[in-house]
């Protein structure tokens, strides 16, 4: 992808964790992963998508750029942030309806509770932490907000990106115990649900 709401976090990230990964200051996404891939494997992509500043776009710059570059394509693996996992697949079954997705998210945590979890680390959450902490995680503070701006998202009603509301994605199913658990946590965190950003539209 191009430069998104996470991109900047992104590129930090890997600086701090892949310091021999160089990466230029406005880096893409896209740049960004393959930087990663040639530095550590020797690897180069065949083909990177530069201009999406969003996931809807993700999908149909993704999908002209195969049709401009004649690939066939009748199934594709997704490998996406484990929080917006669901709506990328979702987007694919929309904007692509002959490609059969095949998902699978980067990673997999769990968020537990932590007293003497660590509160003095930027972008710390009190009292929570995660279980079996994957190398390379985002901070608590960054994974709550980017779970939580999932949830409006992804509820199909007049606000969410389904049919009912924005119609950028078909249906997707939200059971009801974790649309109730979102609304608990929303009204304990009102601070951490992720609003648009009109700039990253396109």
């Amino acid at each position: 992808g191009g430069v998104g709401h996470t991109t900047e976090a992104f590129r930090e990230r890997v600086r701090e964790l892949c310091p021999d990964v160089s990466l230029a200051d406005d880096a893409s996404e896209a740049d960004v992963f393959e930087a990663y891939l040639e530095t550590r494997h020797g690897l180069r992509a065949d083909v990177l998508e530069r201009l999406s500043t969003n996931c809807g776009n993700n999908v149909t710059y993704l999908r002209d750029l195969l049709k401009e570059r004649h690939f066939e394509c009748s199934t594709m693996i997704l490998i996406h942030d484990e929080s917006m996992q669901r709506r990328i697949e979702a987007e694919v079954r929309q904007e692509m309806p002959d490609v059969i997705p095949v998902s699978f998210a980067s990673y997999r945590v769990h968020v537990i509770p932590d007293e003497g979890a660590e509160t003095e680390m930027s972008g710390a959450v009190p009292g929570l932490a995660f279980e079996g902490e994957p190398f390379g995680i985002w901070t608590m503070r960054r994974y709550l907000t980017l779970l939580m701006g999932e949830m409006p998202r992804l509820h199909d009603d007049e606000n969410g990106y389904g049919p009912k509301g924005m119609g950028f994605i078909p249906h997707v199913e939200v059971p009801d115990e974790i649309w109730d658990a979102f609304l608990r946590l929303r009204d304990d965190f009102p601070d951490f649900v992720r609003q648009a950003v009109p700039v990253r539209a396109s």
